[in-house]
């Protein structure tokens, strides 16, 4: 009896285990390469945007992400610009096209 017992309980535990890990594992999405690429062009073209826009602004850069408004490809770019009398940064956000 206690040998069925056993058995009941090793493969009630493996089928939880497969029931927990296989969703996981196959929920995954496929990476596509070329994706990839061009979102760390893209990336790394609103960066150097916005380390040209702090600098104009004498400010650092805090943010720089790609989006879409209107059709058209921009940075969006957060800067912290320094604040007057020793007070606290102030953020300053700019929208700049993306070419």
């Amino acid at each position: 009896m206690k040998t069925h017992r056993s058995i009941f309980w090793s493969v009630a535990l493996s089928l939880c285990a497969s029931v927990l890990i296989a969703p996981r594992l196959s929920a995954a999405p496929a990476a596509d390469p070329a994706d990839d690429d061009s979102m760390v062009v893209a990336s790394a073209d609103c960066y150097a945007i916005g380390q040209q826009v702090a600098a104009q602004n004498g400010g650092t850069l805090a943010k720089a992400n790609s989006s879409t408004q209107g059709g058209q490809e921009v940075c969006v770019i957060v800067v912290l610009v320094p604040g007057k009398d020793g007070q606290r940064p102030r953020r300053a956000e700019f929208v700049v096209p993306q070419n």
